[in-house]
């Protein structure tokens, strides 16, 4: 990685404020549309997801705390995914040296939901991203309930997925 990519990492995993409005998407706001290619071919359109409550992870292979992330995202998915929750990992493929190595990190983890590669950064403007990971809970009718800004917890991730995911009776 060049001098560059390095201090655009580093940059990118500085403490930020509050994460409820650190990307000026306020809790209640439509989510901006996401159309991307998968990794694994095809595309996915976030509007279309309507009517699932979506997890939505930004990340990048040269982020540690994304690697900390993706084996509890998995394990979230695997358990919900039958109550209809969705992840989508939006890779910034902008930021990456090559698209090998992300399908490299996908295979090292045996992620199993979407992974998206986002070339030219329209994701991480969109949703005015300033810091990799970010972690965006969608509710079922397309609205943010919650940003989280930088690493994420096994807790604060189980918090998100429970304020989305339809309580079982």
């Amino acid at each position: 990685m060049s001098c560059r990519g390095v201090a655009l990492a580093l940059l990118l995993l500085l403490p930020t404020p509050a994460p409820a409005m650190a990307q000026g998407l306020a809790a209640g706001s439509r989510a901006p549309e996401i159309e991307l290619s998968k990794l694994q071919g095809g595309k996915v359109k976030l509007s279309k997801l309507r009517g699932h409550p979506v997890v939505v992870t930004f990340w990048g292979t040269w982020c540690p705390p994304c690697r900390e992330e993706f084996p509890e995202l998995d394990a979230l998915y695997r358990k919900h995914h039958a109550a209809g929750l969705e992840v989508l990992a939006v890779n910034q493929r902008d930021q990456e040296l090559s698209t090998k190595d992300v399908q490299a990190f996908v295979d090292e983890f045996a992620v199993t939901f979407p992974v998206l590669l986002d070339p030219r950064g329209r994701s991480r403007r969109n949703y005015r991203l300033v810091a990799i990971p970010t972690t965006v809970f969608i509710d079922s009718r397309g609205s943010i309930r919650e940003v989280h800004s930088g690493p994420i917890s096994r807790e604060q991730l189980a918090r998100g997925v429970a304020s989305i995911v339809p309580a079982r009776q």
